[in-house]
C-alpha cells in the first residue's frame, strides 16, 4: 500500500477495516520477527556466559533502550504522528530527514560510549564500548521500521527484521566461540547494520544527516516534548535496573531481564502494535473522532488481557522446559512471573490512552503522563528494592504502572472533551 492508497480504502467500510487489520497485522508480524532476534541473543547470553554476565549485557541493553527512545522521540515519533498516510513526495522527503536525525543521533550518542566504555575497563567497560560503535545501525533499522508503517507498507518493516534474523544467525556462532559479552553486543548490533543498509535499498531514500537539524527544527513543538516522554520511560528503566544493581546486585538484573524474556511473546505483540497504533489512531481521529476512544480502549484492555492470559500460562510451564530456554537463570527468574505479568497488564492498559493522545497531538499531556508514570516507576523499583530485594522491586514496578495508566486515561479523557469541544466551535458559526 502506498501512502496515497488512503484515500481510496475510506470509500468503503469494510475496505477501511480489512486494511487497518491488514496494517496491524504486518505490524505483528515485524515485531515477532525482531522479537525473535532479541529473545535469540537473551537466550544465548543468559545459557553461553551466566547470570553476572547476563546482568552485563542487560545493562548495555537497557543503555540502549534509552538512546532508542531518543532517536524516537526526534525522529520517528514526529514522522508517524504527521507523515502517516500523505502523499509519497511529502513522506520521501520526512523519511529522508527523519533518518538522518537517527543517524545523527547513533553517531553522537554512540561516540560518547564509545569513550565511556573505553574508560570503564574491566567486565563492562568493552560491552558499552561495542555498543557505541553499533549505535548508529541500530538507530537507522529502527527509523526505517517507523518509516515503512507511517507509509502504510508494513510489509516492507516486516522483510527488513527478516534480514536482521537471519543475518543474526552466523554472528551469534562467531560470538559464541569467542564467549564474550562484547562479542554478543557486536553481533547484534553488525547484523542491525546490514539490515539497516537494507533499509535504505528497499524505501529507495538515504538518510539526510545535514538535513537533522532543518528536521529538529520543524518539528520542535511534538519532538522535544516526545524526546522527555520517551526518555523518561527508557530512562526510569534504566535508573532502575542500575540501583536494582546498586542495591542488590549486578545479578539482579539478569533475574529481572531473565523473566521479562519468559514474557518475551507478548512483549512481542505490545510492541508490534506500538507500531501502527499511532498512525491508526491518528487515521481514526481523521475518519470518524467519536471512535477513538473506543479504539484506545480496545487497544489497551486486549493488551492487559493478552499479559494476563500469557502470564497464567507461565506459572502452568514445566521447569524443565524453563530451564532448557534460560539455564541457571529459570530458577531465580521464574519467581518473578506474577509481579512482571502485572507490571505488563498495566503497561499494556495504559498504552492504549498514550496511543489516542499521540494521535491528538497532546504532547504537553502526554509529557505530564510519562514523567508521573516514570517518577512511579522508579520509586516503586528502587523503594521495592531496599525493602524486600528483587521480588519487592518487582511488585513495585507492578503497582506504578497501575498507577500510571490511571493517569494516562484521565488525560486522554480532557484531551478528548477538548478536542470535541474546539471542533464545536469552528462549526458553530
Amino acid at each position: 500500500m502506498t501512502p496515497m492508497a488512503e484515500t481510496e480504502e475510506t470509500t468503503a467500510p469494510g475496505g477501511a477495516r480489512r486494511a487497518v487489520v491488514g496494517r496491524l497485522s504486518w505490524g505483528l508480524a515485524d515485531q515477532a520477527a525482531s522479537s525473535v532476534s532479541n529473545f535469540a541473543v537473551g537466550v544465548y547470553v543468559a545459557r553461553s556466559l551466566g547470570l553476572a554476565a547476563f546482568g552485563v549485557f542487560s545493562l548495555a541493553w537497557v543503555t540502549y533502550g534509552v538512546v532508542l527512545s531518543v532517536s524516537r522521540g526526534l525522529a520517528t515519533d514526529p514522522l508517524v504522528v504527521r507523515f502517516s498516510g500523505v502523499p509519497q513526495a511529502s513522506w520521501r522527503t520526512a523519511v529522508a530527514r527523519s533518518a538522518g536525525t537517527s543517524l545523527a543521533v547513533g553517531a553522537a550518542i554512540g561516540a560518547a560510549c564509545l569513550a565511556a566504555g573505553l574508560a570503564l575497563g574491566g567486565g563492562v567497560g568493552p560491552a558499552f564500548a561495542c555498543l557505541g560503535v553499533m549505535l548508529p545501525g541500530l538507530l537507522v533499522q529502527d527509523a526505517w521500521r517507523y518509516a515503512f508503517f507511517a507509509a502504510g507498507t508494513g510489509r516492507k518493516a516486516f522483510v527488513n527484521d527478516l534480514v536482521w534474523g537471519l543475518a543474526l544467525v552466523p554472528a551469534l556462532v562467531m560470538a559464541a566461540r569467542v564467549d564474550t559479552v562484547a562479542a554478543f553486543v557486536l553481533a547484534w548490533g553488525g547484523s542491525a547494520t546490514v539490515a539497516a543498509a537494507y533499509g535504505s535499498f528497499q524505501s529507495g531514500i538515504r538518510p539526510r544527516v545535514g538535513e537533522a537539524r532543518l528536521w529538529l527544527r520543524e518539528q520542535r513543538d511534538l519532538g522535544y516534548r516526545y524526546l522527555a516522554e520517551n526518555v523518561g520511560v527508557s530512562g526510569a528503566s534504566q535508573l532502575r535496573a542500575y540501583g536494582l544493581g546498586a542495591i542488590v546486585g549486578v545479578s539482579a538484573v539478569g533475574v529481572v531481564r531473565g523473566a521479562e524474556l519468559l514474557l518475551g511473546p507478548f512483549m512481542a505483540l505490545l510492541m508490534g502494535l506500538s507500531l501502527v497504533t499511532v498512525a491508526e489512531a491518528a487515521r481514526v481521529l481523521r475518519r470518524a473522532p467519536d471512535r477513538l476512544r473506543g479504539f484506545c480502549l480496545l487497544l489497551g484492555g486486549g493488551q492487559a488481557v493478552a499479559a494476563l492470559l500469557w502470564g497464567a500460562a507461565l506459572l502452568l510451564m514445566p521447569d524443565r522446559i524453563g530451564e532448557l530456554a534460560l539455564g541457571d537463570v529459570w530458577s531465580s527468574a521464574s519467581a518473578l512471573i506474577v509481579p512482571i505479568t502485572l507490571g505488563v497488564a498495566g503497561a499494556g492498559l495504559g498504552t492504549g490512552a498514550a496511543a489516542g493522545l499521540r494521535a491528538l497531538a497532546a504532547a504537553r499531556r502526554g509529557l505530564r503522563c510519562q514523567l508521573f508514570a516514570s517518577t512511579c516507576y522508579v520509586v516503586g523499583g528502587l523503594g521495592g528494592a531496599a525493602a524486600a530485594g528483587t521480588a519487592g522491586s518487582a511488585w513495585g514496578v507492578a503497582a506504578a504502572t497501575a498507577c500510571g495508566s490511571v493517569m494516562w486515561w484521565l488525560h486522554l479523557r480532557s484531551a478528548l472533551r477538548e478536542h470535541h469541544h474546539s471542533i464545536r466551535e469552528v462549526r458553530t458559526p
